[in-house]
This record gives C-alpha cells, structure tokens and sequence, in this order.
C-alpha cells in the first residue's frame, strides 16, 4: 500500500516536474527566438553599415583623385612626401588614413607605401598609360598581415601612376569581434530567461504541487475534510477555492447521507418490529376469539400504512436532496390552488386560499408542490375538529405586516397554512422541523415526523427559511418563505 501510494505520487510530481520544464523550455525558447531575430537584424544593419560608409569614403577618396589629375599636370614628385602647407598627398591620407604609393613612369616604385602595396601588371600598364585619370580597382588583395582595397590611377603621358589602398580587415575583425559578443550575449539571455522561466514556473506549480497532494490526500483516504491550501486571486488560487467548496459540498452531503441513512433506520425498526410480532401472531389466528382476530387485521393495515407513509416521506427527502428539478417562473399562488384542489378532495376539508400581491418567484415547481402538501396534510391531521377550515395565505413581497396575518416584509414571498389544531408548545416550535421528531402529543397519531423536515429542505433550497408560531385562539401558523431574507414567523 505504501509503495502504491509513493509510486502515485511521485507520478504526480513527474507530470508536474514535466509540466515545469515544459514552461521552462518554452519561456527560454520564445526568448531565444526574439533574442536571435534581434540580434541578427541588429548586427547585418551595423555590418551593412560599416562596410558601406567605409567604401563611400574609400570611392571619395578615389574620385578626388580622378578629378584632380584630370584637372592638373601632376607628376609622381607631386606625390612623394607630404608637404609641410599641405598638397595632393595629405588630402587623399587625411581623410580616411589611406595608403598611398607613387610608382614612375616604368612602374617603379617612387615612394613606397606603409606598408608597401603590390604591383602587377595592370598597374604597370596604368603607369604607362597617356590619358591621365584611367583606373583600376583590385578588391581583397594581400598586403602584409592584413586585407586591403587598392586603386591605380594614372597621371598620363606615361608619368607614371598613384596607388591608394584602404584596409577592410581591421572593419571585418570589428565586425566579428561583434558578432560574437552578439552571439553570447544571446547565450546569457536564453540562459537567464531559462532561469527567470523556472523560477516562475516553480513559483506558479508549486501551489499545483500543494494541490495535487490534497486531492491525492482524498483520493487515498477517501476523507472530505482535508483542509485545500489556498493563496492569492489568480486562476489557480479561484481552482483551488473551487476545489475546497467542491470538497464541503460533498462531506456536507456525505454527512446529510450518513444521518439520513441512521435516522431512517432507527425509525424503521419500531414499525417492522411490530409487523414482525403481529405476522408471527398469524400462525395462531385460527385459534384467537373474532375480536381479536379483527384487532389484530386493523393493526396490520395501520402498520403497513405508516411503513409505506414513512417509506415515501424517505423518498421524497432523499429526492429532494438530490433534486434537479429545473428553475422556472412559478405563481405560488396557482401552487396553492391545486394544493388546496387535492387537499379537498382527499381529506374532506374545506381547504380555504387567500393571495396578495405578487407571487411569482423563481423555483422548482414540484418541491414547491410537495412542501405546501405536506403543510396541508400536517394540518388536517392534528385539526381533527374540522370546525374551521384550513387556510393557505400567500403573501407577496412589499405587503404589509396585517396583510397576511403577521408576515414579516422582509421576505419575497412568504406562504403559511393556518389550523384550529391544539397548536405546538413553545418547547417544540424550535424543533418541528428536524428529521424524524414528533412532540410528545403527537406521537399517538400517524405520521413519520419527517414531513415538515421535507418542507424545510424546500424552504433551503429557494433561499428562505421556514417557521412555525402559536395563533391566538388555538391552533398553529406553520409556513415557509422562498426568495431574498425569509422570516421566522415571531
């Protein structure tokens, strides 16, 4: 049993661990996807942009130089060392710190560059060149330890020729340098997301984790009472609340279902103990006297009558418990009428109705039915004289207190059944409407003591209470209340 009950467990944790790593791995990935998109837009616009400001500046560089020697005489001493007031030289190095190499009019090198640039072929035939300003551009030429961009412009009448170089290698090591800062900076997001994601997923899983194990508490020892854990206002502190009502409603129902089951059996054992001593009478009946033989019938048909009257009564709570009787717009007062119909027909009674005001509710027609009946007989059974008629007084909201022979305002709707019987004690008033309980008076007369605790369910179940009051005169005012408030009839 108790590897059973650890295996369960460490099932439950194994999905709630699951369902952690889960928002774990999805928090970290989401991050990692917009991490990455941003970073990758982030570096090609930086690159883009790097790379084409340097080869504007590397092509301005280039068409000052064009210009000026299509515009000018220049010959490579022109170009040979920087003059102190400035000249050609300083104006193509100063903007961008370019290279510059002059080559004579047989490609020989006048003046080397820092580092010294390359010539080929092309660049002798520029050298030799007789218009001045022809040009040609190497890309990603080798040039000591680093890249370079070279252009060879010629001077004319074979004079010789200009070579400028930019270096790109620096730029693209700038540039790699930051791709992989942009790289682990992905990395240490995708790491601190997947942190941030865990705690997170801890913190919200944990109260799941609580919750869980009460609902494992339940199921493995089948106890309704188990306090649920519950904090906060979010959808799982509301499932949790949920959880806990769910689990009240049940041991509350549970509770109602072990003292209904008790009480009906300590009920039903009187009258079969009696069917029991009077069948076993039956063996003899032969030799009993006609009058005892008659007694003995009649008390049979009473005891089964009161059996099948406490079985039904039992029925009736037990359903009503249990009722899923639909909610309707109901006139309590066209309820009172066929009540008062059947009541007359049955018993023989004048069965009176009065009404005022608005007696429409929301309720369960049937129950509503059931309790007013059970009223009704309740009063024919103890008003034996029959020399008053029995009354039904329904009594609608916002009428005054006379209206209704002392209704309280504060019910919605209010309904009473008035008799000329030998009334209730005021040591029962508090008490007629439990299960099975009959005052001493009337425990000579037929009845299972389980009617007016029907009519109390009912009275629950549409938001009112019921009540019961000495009239003055003699008899008894028992009734209920059905809506908003209800009174207790003092």
């Amino acid at each position: 049993m108790r590897s059973g009950a650890r295996l369960r467990r460490w099932v439950a944790r194994a999905r709630l661990s699951s369902l952690r790593t889960t928002f774990t791995v999805s928090f970290a990935a989401v991050a990692a996807a917009v991490t990455v998109l941003v970073g990758f837009l982030s570096y090609d616009a930086a690159a883009r942009l790097v790379r084409v400001d340097q080869q504007t500046v590397f092509e301005g560089v280039v068409q000052d130089l064009l210009d000026e020697v299509r515009h000018s005489a220049l010959t490579p001493a022109d170009f040979a060392t920087a003059d102190a007031d400035g000249g050609p030289r300083d104006e193509l190095i100063r903007p961008s710190g370019t290279v510059v190499q002059v080559l004579g009019p047989d490609a020989s090198v006048v003046d080397r560059g820092h580092p010294p640039l390359p010539v080929g072929a092309d660049d002798r035939r520029i050298a030799a060149a007789r218009p001045a300003g022809q040009l040609v551009e190497h890309r990603d030429v080798d040039v000591g330890d680093g890249m370079y961009r070279v252009a060879t412009v010629s001077l004319g009448d074979g004079r010789g020729a200009v070579q400028i170089a930019q270096e790109f290698s620096d730029t693209e090591d700038l540039l790699r340098e930051l791709q992989q800062r942009t790289v682990l900076l992905v990395g240490a997001v995708v790491i601190a997301a997947g942190l941030f994601g865990w705690w997170l997923a801890r913190r919200i899983t944990s109260r799941l984790v609580r919750l869980a194990g009460a609902a494992e508490d339940v199921a493995r020892t089948g106890r309704l009472g188990i306090q649920v854990p519950v904090a906060g206002y979010d959808e799982v502190a509301r499932l949790g609340r949920s959880f806990d009502r769910m689990l009240g409603r049940l041991a509350q129902s549970e509770e109602d279902q072990r003292r209904l089951v008790q009480d009906a059996g300590h009920e039903l054992r009187t009258p079969l103990t009696s069917l029991r001593t009077n069948i076993s009478m039956l063996r003899r009946i032969d030799e009993l006297p006609p009058a005892a033989r008659g007694e003995l019938v009649a008390d049979l048909a009473q005891e089964s009558r009161e059996l099948t009257d406490l079985v039904n009564e039992l029925v009736d709570l037990a359903a009503g418990q249990s009722d899923r009787e639909p909610l309707q717009r109901v006139a309590l007062a066209d309820i009172a009428e066929d009540v008062a119909v059947a009541a007359r027909r049955r018993t023989g009674r004048a069965v009176t109705v009065r009404v005022s005001g608005d007696t429409v509710v929301d309720g369960r027609p049937g129950a509503l039915q059931r309790a007013l009946s059970n009223l009704v007989d309740n009063a024919a059974k103890f008003d034996r004289g029959g020399g008053e008629p029995i009354d039904i007084v329904v009594t609608g909201a916002g009428m005054p207190v006379g209206a209704s022979a002392g209704a309280d305002v504060g019910a919605a709707v209010r309904v009473e059944v008035l008799d000329r019987g030998p009334g209730i004690a005021e040591e029962d008033l508090d008490r007629v409407f439990d299960r099975f309980y009959r005052a001493p008076d009337a425990r000579s007369l037929p009845g299972s003591g389980l009617g007016l605790s029907i009519v109390r369910e009912v009275a629950a179940a549409h938001g009112g209470d019921p009540f019961a009051r000495r009239r003055e005169g003699g008899g008894s005012a028992i009734g209920f209340t059905v809506g908003r408030g209800g009174g207790d009839g003092g």
